[in-house]
């Protein structure tokens, strides 16, 4: 399968001839970079805009799309070099998982990136680079990679050790958005972001949030910046006192954090490598039976391994327990985690038209040193970043040999 849909574009443009609009055809199909004699589209570089807009990427969103797509051909250069191929499957397996992500599947996904404007085939360029890309620097550098059991000592060393981590103090907001609500949902979030009142925002978080937290302003404690989801953390940080984030998209709503202050903390808490958290699914949503039903539970369970009493001789789909790593969480269950100690619930979220209540529990965050943690889960995260840091510094090496021109 090639990387990139330049049959398509080919195609599209063909058919533009003769027709209304064929200059404006021709401008988007006009190169607007090469890379090594490779073309960027202008095209192909505003989907990737409107994708990243999607993705609420913060930034200069041009020039990130910009240095993106140039990568992209820097890495398609490299995989097409060697003949690396990428079975359609596997292809179709990962576009599926990343929907999934967004607690969708993968027509609905597209649906929804195509009333952003945002083209299937983009986001499908976008999944079979990162994935053969992947299968690249595995295939280079794995045999430079040599984990020892001395490494996986030393991870599982840091155990109880005292260091300094940034926590974080925020006022959140979330707006319901369903579909026949998105348009005024997203009007609202958008003069939100704005704000830089502290007094504005909770006023806001009174009147439209969909949170408890609406009651005293969408105020939250102190918590780790590790507790977030790993795309927020950047985000986070880099806002100032007072500031608030650009909507942040999650399923049926739209969040918002204010930051209130940003400290530095001695505390034995090292970052998590994976979590796991239970997802106990109650009929009748945030209705007074479903809420019922959710404390009758909570009243009725101490730990995750309480739950599988509770869902005994019901379909195991009302069940899910959960341990993947912090990225691969969905955002909005990502977002209820991060206020949550083990042992501790959540009943702010809902599936199926909100038909459904989650009765969300953390069980655990596992970092590289708890007890009992598992060696092959720590050594595979170590060789991850070994890799990861080698792909870096192969991309940097390949741009400085480029031949780049274009805005």
């Amino acid at each position: 399968m090639r990387g990139f849909s330049t049959l398509t574009a080919l195609l599209a443009l063909a058919l533009s001839f003769g027709q209304p609009g064929q200059a404006e055809a021709q401008n988007q199909f006009a190169p607007a970079i090469t890379v090594n004699e490779r073309v960027i589209t202008q095209y192909e570089l505003n989907q990737r805009i409107r994708l990243l807009e999607v993705f609420r990427t913060p930034g200069d969103l041009r020039q990130v799309a910009r240095d993106g797509l140039i990568d992209d051909r820097l890495k398609q250069q490299e995989i097409d070099r060697v003949g690396l191929t990428i079975p359609q499957e596997a292809l179709d397996a990962e576009l599926e998982a990343f929907a999934g992500r967004a607690d969708m599947s993968l027509p609905e996904f597209n649906r929804m990136l195509a009333q952003s404007g945002v083209d299937a085939v983009t986001l499908r360029d976008f999944v079979f680079i990162g994935v053969s890309w992947r299968e690249y620097v595995r295939a280079r550098f794995n045999r430079e990679v040599t984990v020892t059991d001395a490494d996986v000592d030393r991870a599982l060393g840091q155990q109880g050790s005292v260091r300094s981590e940034i926590e974080v103090l925020l006022s959140e907001i979330i707006i319901a958005a369903p579909p026949e609500m998105a348009q005024r949902a997203g009007q609202a979030a958008n003069q939100i972001s704005q704000m830089r009142s502290f007094a504005d925002f909770e006023a806001a978080a009174r009147q439209v949030s969909a949170l408890p937290s609406r009651d005293n302003g969408g105020r939250l404690d102190w918590l780790p910046i590790s507790n977030y989801p790993p795309q927020l953390r950047d985000v986070i940080l880099n806002l100032s006192t007072g500031e608030v984030t650009d909507p942040i998209m999650i399923p049926n709503g739209i969040a918002l954090f204010q930051k209130r202050g940003q400290r530095e903390a001695v505390r034995p808490a090292p970052t998590p490598v994976s979590i796991d958290y239970a997802a106990y699914y109650i009929a009748g949503g945030q209705s007074e039976a479903g809420l019922r039903a959710a404390r009758n539970v909570a009243n009725n369970v101490d730990t995750c391994d309480d739950l599988y009493g509770i869902a005994r001789n019901q379909p195991p789909e009302v069940l899910d327990r959960v341990t993947v790593s912090p990225d691969q969480i969905p955002n909005d269950i990502a977002l209820e985690l991060a206020r949550l100690d083990p042992g501790e619930v959540s009943t702010n979220l809902t599936r199926n038209d909100g038909q459904t209540l989650v009765f969300l529990m953390l069980c655990q965050r596992n970092s590289a040193g708890a007890v009992g943690a598992d060696r092959d889960g720590v050594r595979n995260q170590i060789r991850g970043q070994r890799l990861s840091t080698l792909a870096d510094a192969l991309i940097q090496d390949l741009r400085a040999q480029a031949v780049i021109t274009g805005r």
